[in-house]
């Protein structure tokens, strides 16, 4: 389809430049002459069609090879051989199509006419390169997302189920639940009381927490608190029913009676201090 486009354009542009070319002829006082001006046109039009796959191979390499010296060179070469076929095969076309008419063709072959068709050679092959460079940019691009499309989509990173997001003002910090060892309320805040002394106020209420870091094992010990029970290394229960935990670390919590029943199960797993 691109090749039948490049082709329609160029026979437009050629039957174009032979109606110009008649015109202005007859302004100059010549013949009209429009059919031999279409042949001149037409015949080099078909040997620069029969001529793309070459400068589509020169435009490949050009955008294969690496460096630019090699580009140039490649395109000087594609150049020169794409003029010298153009300017063989046009006047061998010439020839034959006027020979079987019964009538002969001369190119008047000199170095001012050949630099003359070499310059119009340029220009159509930059042309065309240019166009060619940009179907092989698109064709490349299309590969590229067909291969991309065809490729196993990698698995998203899924958040781990061991460490949970706590919002401080603007910013979030990343707690493992292991490195809790109790949250308080603080009014409208949640206090979060850390193995290694850091502590982080965070906007919430005790409920809400409760229900998320139930499953890490922190559980309501107080009206006001969650313990980390994975944390606690022994418990004290106190005559009143109230009862004391204490941490790996040393440090220790009150809990009241009404919450004793979450930490009865403790007698099992740790030694009372």
């Amino acid at each position: 389809m691109m090749f039948a486009a490049i082709a329609a354009v160029a026979f437009a542009i050629g039957i174009v430049n032979a109606l110009s070319g008649a015109q202005d002829a007859a302004w100059r006082g010549d013949s009209y002459d429009i059919g031999r001006r279409l042949f001149w046109e037409l015949s080099s039009i078909i040997v620069i069609l029969l001529l793309v796959p070459i400068l589509a191979l020169a435009v490949r390499r050009i955008r294969q090879a690496r460096g630019l010296a090699a580009r140039i060179g490649i395109a000087a070469a594609g150049l020169l051989g794409f003029s010298a076929l153009h300017i063989t095969g046009m006047v061998g076309l010439r020839k034959l199509l006027l020979w079987l008419a019964g009538g002969a063709y001369d190119f008047h072959f000199s170095l001012a006419t050949v630099l003359y068709e070499f310059r119009k050679d340029a220009v159509t092959a930059l042309l065309l390169g240019a166009t060619l460079w940009l179907i092989e940019s698109r064709r490349e691009l299309r590969k590229a997302a067909r291969a991309a499309a065809s490729m196993p989509a990698a698995p998203q990173e899924q958040p781990s189920p061991d460490l949970i997001w706590l919002r401080d003002g603007g910013s979030r910090i990343r707690v493992a639940p292991r490195d809790i060892l109790w949250v308080a309320s603080a009014g409208n805040y949640i206090e979060y009381i850390l193995a290694n002394g850091t502590q982080h106020l965070i906007r919430g209420t005790l409920a809400a927490t409760e229900s998320e870091l139930a499953r890490f094992a922190i559980v309501r010990v107080h009206r006001t608190r969650l313990a980390n029970l994975d944390r606690v290394s022994g418990v004290d229960f106190k005559p009143s029913g109230d009862f004391e935990l204490t941490f790996d670390n040393g440090q220790t919590l009150g809990g009241s009676r009404r919450y004793r029943p979450a930490v009865a199960s403790l007698g099992g797993r740790t030694a009372p201090v």
